[in-house]
């Protein structure tokens, strides 16, 4: 899976995507990430990106035609034309469902703004679709980049270290997360709950998904509405199932 991001700071990008689990990823060649700097791209002298916004108004707005040639050369590098997606906070809220759907896409490119946004017009021609984190603004579209390219890597097979990591997240999909705890057993007077200390998986799972479910309902009522408890419950007693019986019909374990 290829990502092409056009932004004004890919030295920014660049120091996230090296690091850690997407690091890993890029050097083993299951991902490939391209961060390309839109003033390379400007026909001014200057390498000048931004004007002031006709009709007045706070602030520079990017221009139009450093985007649209640092796009077409991007086309051109892969051959195709991309799935843009520009950051911004009129777009649908990003989320685990939506990174599903981008997993879908061989390549993605996604457009960073900065300053006041960008002319309407390259909006109009090359965007796809715009997407946003949340009812907030930031000073540029590189962090919710980053956490986008993050989010759908992850889902990419070999990216995380383990198959059972994508199921969970599958059965656990519109729940919180459970408590978690590690050495020491006690600390400052509160013990790790006996149930995580038993060694019966079985046990250990249906804890997490109680406790998963009490925390949705306490902090996002409104994820726990939505949940279709008995189709939950199914998912994770298949789970508890295969994760005991290593898959196997006979119950045996291999």
């Amino acid at each position: 899976m290829r990502f092409d991001i056009m932004t004004l700071f890919p030295d920014m990008l660049e120091t996230i995507f090296n690091e850690s689990i997407i690091g890993r990823a890029r050097k083993k060649g299951l991902i490939e990430i391209v961060c390309h700097n839109i003033r390379d791209y400007s026909e001014d002298k200057h390498r000048k990106v931004d004007d002031t916004s006709y009709g007045g108004g706070m602030g520079m707005l990017m221009a139009a035609p450093p985007i649209s040639n640092c796009y077409d050369a991007i086309v051109r590098n892969i051959k195709k034309k991309p799935h843009t997606i520009y950051v911004s906070p009129k777009g649908r809220t990003f989320n685990h469902k939506v990174a599903e759907e981008l997993l879908n896409y061989d390549e993605i490119n996604i457009l960073c703004g900065h300053y006041e946004g960008i002319d309407q017009r390259i909006i109009d021609e090359i965007v796809d679709e715009e997407i946003s984190l949340g009812d907030f603004v930031l000073t540029g579209g590189e962090l919710p980049a980053a956490i986008i390219v993050d989010a759908v890597s992850r889902l990419v097979e070999g990216v995380l270290p383990s198959k059972e990591c994508h199921e969970k997240e599958s059965i656990a999909s519109g729940l919180l997360e459970y408590p978690q705890y590690t050495r020491p057993v006690e600390f400052h007077g509160v013990r790790v709950p006996d149930v995580l200390l038993s060694g019966n998986h079985a046990d250990i799972e249906m804890w997490r998904f109680e406790r998963s479910l009490e925390i949705t309902r306490e902090k996002r009522p409104d994820l726990y509405e939505k949940i279709d408890l008995e189709e939950k419950k199914k998912q994770v007693k298949e789970y508890i199932i295969n994760a005991c019986t290593g898959g196997n019909d006979d119950g045996k374990k291999k």
